[in-house]
């Protein structure tokens, strides 16, 4: 028997490759003779890098850059075993979870520190890029990004305007001479699952500002700033960011991905499938097993597990999912390509004692679904 077993990380407790290890175990205890292939998932959020390293073989990057209040700060990126593709999550560099509380600010926040990312990548001979967006601190459109890789974006008086979102507000011209040339030799794939513009009622301001510390009157001034910036970039490269689906993801850097770099704005766990190849992995596979941190309504909203219980009804596969907790509304799923859901918890306990103990609630869980599954098959095999 052939089982795909294609989980999320659970996050702050195992990274998806730890999550199929235990799950595989369980399998085993029932039948040392299953063919087992796992393959480490993300949907181009949290744990991305790590997922699609694990899965090809890859290397992490460690490195140095700037954080969103330009202070050096550890951070890293993945290049994948073909050695030309890099993974980066924007938010290792400019992300929320880099500041504290009182730090949030997206009127100064910059997303120079992923434009450092970018270049490390370019320097040691990528060429191919996948991007994510999530969980990023900043609101400047990606100004700061564009600066770290050459991009001019210069005042009234000629003069570079000053980092974050509102820094856009004095935006005047661009130069685009100075972007490095490597650019434009590179395939780049964005990871984005939002399809809000860069401005407006829905857009990157108003939206995700909110969260990243702005009240009221900065969403507005953020906001003000973002149509300045889309105004310029029109004159400059005629191109319309203000009409891009997905131009507001991580403060506009939707936007400036597709306006600067030519990149294409994609689901992210529709890029991780393909850079796995979980279809063809899940060739005459009979079941399929998923499952992240937590299962509620939003995983239909293109979370991880929802791409792989997509990708294998198309092949008839059985697929069922196991998460640390299962949320509201949750049955949904079942109409959406999971044939059954469970909770790792065997018993009552705390958050802590579940992530504490994940490993080895995964491998208990998993013994106890197989038994069932194969009770299923043993039944249908005698009528």
């Amino acid at each position: 028997m052939k089982i795909v077993i294609a989980s999320d990380s659970y996050k702050g407790s195992l990274t998806a490759k730890e999550v199929a290890d235990a799950i595989e175990k369980g399998l085993l205890r029932y039948d040392d003779e299953f063919e087992i292939v796992k393959v480490p998932m993300a949907d181009g959020g949290e744990g991305t890098v790590q997922s699609l390293v694990d899965a090809t073989g890859g290397e992490i990057i460690t490195l140095k850059v700037k954080d969103p209040l330009l202070r050096e700060v550890d951070s890293f990126y993945g290049i994948l075993g073909d050695g030309k593709t890099a993974v980066i999550e924007m938010a290792a560099a400019s992300g929320l979870p880099l500041l504290s509380a009182e730090e949030k600010n997206p009127l100064i926040a910059s997303s120079y520190g992923t434009g450092e990312l970018i270049k490390d990548a370019l320097d040691k001979g990528c060429r191919k890029f996948i991007i994510g967006l999530g969980g990023s601190a900043t609101n400047d459109a990606g100004a700061g990004m564009l600066k770290a890789l050459g991009v001019e974006l210069l005042d009234g008086k000629g003069k570079q305007i000053p980092e974050g979102g509102i820094g856009l507000a004095d935006l005047e011209s661009i130069g685009i001479d100075g972007l490095d040339p490597r650019i434009r030799e590179s395939t780049i794939k964005v990871a984005c699952d939002v399809d809000n513009p860069l401005y407006g009622p829905e857009g990157a301001s108003h939206i995700f500002g909110p969260q990243k510390g702005a009240d009221k009157n900065m969403v507005e001034e953020l906001d003000e700033a973002l149509v300045n910036f889309a105004k310029t970039v029109k004159n400059t490269l005629e191109i319309d960011v203000g009409d891009i689906k997905g131009g507001g993801a991580a403060g506009g850097l939707g936007a400036a991905m597709v306006a600067f770099f030519g990149a294409d704005l994609n689901k992210g766990v529709e890029i991780v499938i393909e850079q796995t190849k979980l279809k063809n992995l899940m060739q005459g596979a009979d079941l399929v097993i998923t499952g992240e941190g937590m299962i509620d309504y939003q995983t239909r909203f293109g979370k991880t597990p929802y791409g792989v219980a997509q990708t294998a009804k198309k092949q008839n596969i059985p697929v069922i999912a196991l998460a640390g907790g299962i949320g509201s509304n949750a049955e949904i799923l079942y109409e959406y390509g999971f044939d059954s859901i469970f909770s790792i918890v065997d018993k009552p306990m705390t958050l802590d004692e579940s992530m504490e103990n994940t490993s080895e609630l995964l491998e208990k869980a998993a013994s106890r679904i197989i038994r069932v599954f194969m009770l299923n098959q043993e039944t249908n095999d005698f009528l």
